[in-house]
């Protein structure tokens, strides 16, 4: 199907800036510039969050001794005798760019939606942060809410993993690491996630340029994130690398058509289903790689968050 023609305006408006010099591509700033300038799209291209019964802001100790934020979404009061389910999330931003802000109405939709708590975690971003820092911070986030969410009034037996972008592929080492917990998760909502050692399928070549999410921007953003290219082959940076994902909690993996990581969407979908997990790939015709924070461009971004909330609401059922 071809570019929906909102995105189709919305992008041609965003080549015109570049090609005048009014704006530049994200791979040809600084980090620190990338940062400011992807907080301050934010609002202006997603809707207002949903209405929520409360925000909690929290702290997670992490295994080197720092604390990290965190926002808890709760869309009825928080009571450790009424506990509410749980998802736990990581934004995107290629572990270089993205924040719990930028990522707001995201989380207090799915929040508001399925109903369920959503716990953001404001993990630590390249370069000053390289891998393996951000799983370790996911994993530790983990750990924590299993130990304190009772107490918090979160129900960790109806707990899913999720995260878009660089923070689908947290979530899904996330839930390969979780296998063996006391308590796996019930789900894994994989949002367009990053699971390939290399980026060299058709889909990257295809849209390498002009589709939003730029190929010289993953690249910018990984040789940001790894120590060396020998990491690309380490399961936690590259789900697909993963030798056996067998056991793994049930998928939700949505990805748009036009989404350079559209091939290895697919291909990790796929290598869930061959080991026997239960998949569910969504596929949204005419949509680029991060739609799903794109309220004010495409009405099927806001109609796909409340479809994504539906089947976590079936899962922690």
């Amino acid at each position: 199907m071809p570019l929906h023609p909102d995105l189709d305006a919305f992008l041609a408006l965003v080549e015109a800036g570049i090609q005048s010099g009014r704006q530049q591509p994200m791979h040809r700033k600084s980090v620190h510039q990338a940062r400011a300038d992807y907080e301050a799209a934010a609002p202006m291209l997603d809707l207002p969050p949903d209405d929520l019964a409360e925000r909690r802001a929290l702290e997670i100790p992490t295994r080197d001794g720092a604390r990290i934020g965190a926002r808890l979404y709760a869309p009825a009061p928080l009571d450790a005798a009424a506990p509410q389910p749980v998802l736990l999330y990581f934004h995107g931003g290629g572990y270089c760019v993205g924040s719990l802000d930028s990522h707001d109405t995201l989380c207090s939709a799915l929040a508001a939606r399925t109903p369920c708590c959503v716990l953001a975690v404001d993990y630590r971003l390249a370069p000053e942060h390289r891998f393996p820092t951000a799983f370790e911070d996911a994993a530790d986030a983990y750990d924590w809410l299993l130990q304190h969410g009772p107490a918090l009034g979160l129900a960790t037996n109806r707990l899913a993993v999720g995260g878009d972008s660089a923070g689908g592929t947290l979530a899904a080492a996330l839930a390969l690491r979780a296998r063996q917990a006391a308590r796996a998760p019930c789900l894994q909502v994989l949002l367009y996630p990053c699971t390939s050692a290399h980026q060299d399928g058709d889909s990257h070549r295809r849209f390498a340029t002009g589709y939003l999410l730029e190929g010289e921007t993953l690249q910018w953003m990984f040789g940001h994130t790894l120590n060396g290219d020998h990491e690309r082959q380490d399961w936690r940076f590259a789900p697909l690398q993963a030798a056996d994902v067998s056991g793994a909690a049930p998928a939700l993996v949505v990805i748009g058509d036009h989404d350079p990581l559209l091939d290895e969407g697919m291909a990790y979908a796929e290598k869930l289903r061959q080991a026997g997990v239960p998949v569910q790939l969504d596929i949204h015709p005419g949509m680029v790689h991060d739609f799903l924070r794109l309220g004010m461009v495409v009405a099927e971004a806001d109609q796909a968050r409340t479809a994504i909330a539906a089947r976590l609401a079936a899962a922690m059922r």
